[in-house]
């Protein structure tokens, strides 16, 4: 087992107060293009920096970040809870962003690296740093206007998103209406402007938006956005992540096919 799964192990484990002080060490690597080891540290390096995400596909906790329970909630923890150790998970989450946010100047070139793989990851860490003058937002949306992978594309708008879940920005929300709404944009990019839109706001899905993304939203789309890193996370049992991001947001009464399958077994 190499490092990375190490730190993967950890965060698996609800064990992040070790994982988060490993977040300052991997940055250099990541931003390094000759390391060889330089992608696997991108990969990894937002895992502690997010928690209670996994399997998380709703308007109201998709793309969510807890506020900083040093500031907002110090008696609980800000809903993350303990750590099997005992320790704030809360604190450890905080902890890894605050890394992230101090070296968001050398991590936001990445997102014009050669690699799409880099540009989705990259993406995926800065999404986690704290942004209240909207710099990583701009650079978002600079890097949308000249990109030309669907992926990447698809990236930039949900970490435009998560980024307005924490710093509210509503030409943001206006502009992910913009690109769901755009026919001749990628389908991929489209999907993850719905799914962002409907996270950022509490109006009733229009039709136009249901029929979109129950148009595009296929099984071969939806395995293959998996290589979206929030999408893997909110994949539940026998459904990628985008289906379910479909069905929790716009059918929840449809079965949840995770429940089904554990019902099966008994």
């Amino acid at each position: 087992m190499d490092a990375t799964d190490v730190l993967w192990g950890l965060c698996a484990d609800d064990s992040r107060a070790a994982a988060a002080l490993a977040v300052p060490f991997l940055i250099p690597l990541a931003i390094n293009a000759h390391h060889p080891h330089r992608t696997a540290a991108l990969a990894v390096l937002s895992g502690p920096a997010r928690a209670r995400h996994h399997g998380v596909a709703s308007r109201e906790e998709f793309l969510l970040h807890r506020n900083d329970p040093r500031c907002h909630a110090p008696d609980t923890h800000d809903d993350y809870g303990y750590e099997v150790t005992g320790y704030p998970a809360g604190w450890s989450v905080a902890a890894a962003r605050a890394a992230i946010t101090t070296a968001t100047t050398e991590l936001l070139p990445l997102l014009g690296d050669s690699d799409p793989t880099v540009r989705v990851d990259a993406a995926y860490v800065l999404a986690t740093a704290a942004d209240p003058a909207h710099t990583i937002r701009t650079a978002l949306a600079t890097g949308f206007a000249t990109e030309g992978d669907a992926m990447v594309r698809a990236a930039l708008l949900l970490a435009a998103t998560e980024i307005t879940r924490a710093h509210p920005h509503p030409p943001t929300v206006r502009w992910l209406r913009e690109r769901w709404h755009d026919r001749a944009e990628a389908p991929e990019a489209r999907l993850s402007a719905a799914v962002g839109w409907l996270c950022l706001t509490d109006q009733s899905a229009p039709e136009e938006l249901r029929r979109a993304v129950d148009t595009l939203a296929d099984n071969e789309r939806a395995h293959a956005m998996e290589a979206l890193p929030w999408m893997s996370a909110a994949s539940g049992t026998n459904e990628p992540g985008l289906l379910r991001c479909r069905r929790c947001m716009l059918h929840p009464e449809e079965p949840d096919p995770e429940e089904v399958f554990w019902d099966s077994l008994f």
